[in-house]
C-alpha cells in the first residue's frame, strides 16, 4: 500500500524557515519522481517544485525560486522540502507527491499525503 506521510508543518513569522518532510512507504521510492504542491483556501493546488529518480530537481515555481529547496534521501525513502524566507503568502496546505516523471500539474501524479499545513503570519 502506497503511503506518504508529511511532516514539519506550522506557524512561523515571515523571514522564518522550516524543513518539511515526505515519508514514503509502499512502494520502489528510488524509482520515482517526488513533487511538492500547496494549496491556499481558496485557490488552486500549485506545483512548488518536483526532483526526478536521478536527484536532480526539474523545476521550482518562480514565487519559491532561491528560497526553497528540495531534496531526497533514497535511503531513507524520504523527500525533503527546506523554505527559507518565508512569506505570508507562502501560507498553504503542503502535499507531497509521487509521479513516473516531473511536472507541474497535479493530474499527472498518482498518489499523494494527507498535507501538513504551514502558516507565515507576524
Amino acid at each position: 500500500q502506497v503511503r506518504l506521510v508529511e511532516s514539519g508543518g506550522g506557524l512561523v513569522q515571515p523571514g522564518g524557515s522550516l524543513r518539511l518532510s515526505c515519508a514514503a512507504s509502499g512502494f520502489a521510492f528510488d524509482y520515482y519522481a517526488i513533487g511538492w504542491f500547496r494549496q491556499a483556501p481558496g485557490k488552486e493546488r500549485e506545483g512548488v517544485t518536483c526532483i526526478n529518480r536521478y536527484l536532480g530537481s526539474t523545476y521550482y515555481a518562480d514565487s519559491v525560486k532561491g528560497r526553497f529547496t528540495i531534496s531526497r534521501d533514497n535511503a531513507k525513502n524520504t523527500a525533503y522540502l527546506q523554505m527559507n524566507n518565508l512569506k505570508p503568502e507562502d501560507t498553504a496546505v503542503y502535499y507531497c507527491a509521487t509521479g513516473i516523471v516531473c511536472s507541474r500539474y497535479a493530474p499527472d501524479f498518482r498518489s499523494w499525503g494527507q498535507g501538513t499545513q504551514v502558516t507565515v503570519s507576524s
